[in-house]
């Protein structure tokens, strides 16, 4: 039933201060801006290996009972050093939410919640990163 990953959507009060943020931590700009000109109320940005969407939404648009204060879902992204990703984050006022723990051979979690309330998880997994390499075969 699911088929993969299409959109991950974070909330924040200031989305240019978020976008801005987002852009330093990934090293590219929002590719996907509304309204085009003027402060945004959604930016949006391709990442990683499938060019997955991480949009970036304002605030008041979340749905009920969405808090700053965080909860719900933990969405990792597959990282190449999640020692290195989890460094940078905090450097970029990141704070710890759960700190770098091994889950299994080949399976390192992390997660921080930026400086918007959002929690973004990190991840090695060895089972993405087969498919990856099966996928480029």
């Amino acid at each position: 039933m699911l088929r993969g990953l299409t959109t991950i959507s974070f909330y924040a009060h200031d989305v240019a201060a978020a976008r801005d943020w987002y852009a330093e931590f990934l090293g590219l700009e929002a590719y996907f801006q509304r309204p085009e000109q003027g402060d945004p109320v959604y930016v949006e940005f391709r990442v990683g290996d499938y060019q997955h969407e991480l949009g970036v939404i304002d605030a008041r648009f979340a749905p009920e009972g969405w808090s700053a204060e965080g909860g719900g879902a933990i969405v990792y992204w597959a990282v190449e050093d999640l020692e290195a990703t989890w460094d940078r984050l905090l450097e970029l006022g990141a704070t710890p939410f759960d700190k770098p723990t091994e889950r299994g051979p080949g399976f390192v979690t992390a997660s921080v919640r930026d400086p918007f309330g959002n929690i973004l998880g990190i991840m090695i997994n060895d089972h993405y990163t087969n498919v990856l390499a099966g996928r480029k075969g």
